[in-house]
């Protein structure tokens, strides 16, 4: 799992959860599996361990993770990612936005515009 917190990105407790998010609906964080702790990631990010936990939070309102005191934060059983298509279609779209150096906000633009 590889979450990265940029400058210009927006909030970080907002990049968290997308990232996450990301993961999770595109098969790549399987139900069932345990994420890192919120003070672990926090660290390995190196922001607050409230700015996670909000990030966590705002999953679990999602149903995308549940967290239980003890045994973690998990992805949920309930969490379906998407098809292998549009997993395909958007790593493909990721790659050519990065061959052609646009920002993450520029793609999305092109694809709300196919829309």
């Amino acid at each position: 799992m590889r979450i990265e917190i940029a400058r210009e990105g927006g909030p970080p407790a907002e990049q968290v959860y997308g990232q996450l998010r990301g993961l999770i609906t595109s098969g790549q964080l399987a139900a069932e599996e345990r994420l890192p702790s919120v003070r672990q990631l926090a660290s390995d990010l190196g922001i607050a361990a409230g700015t996670v936990a909000k990030a966590y939070r705002h999953l679990e309102a999602d149903g995308l993770v549940v967290s239980r005191t003890g045994a973690g934060t998990r992805v949920s059983r309930s969490a379906a990612p998407v098809s292998q298509d549009v997993a395909r279609a958007a790593r493909a779209l990721a790659s050519a936005a990065r061959r052609e150096d646009l920002s993450t906000e520029d793609a999305v633009r092109i694809l709300r515009a196919m829309w």
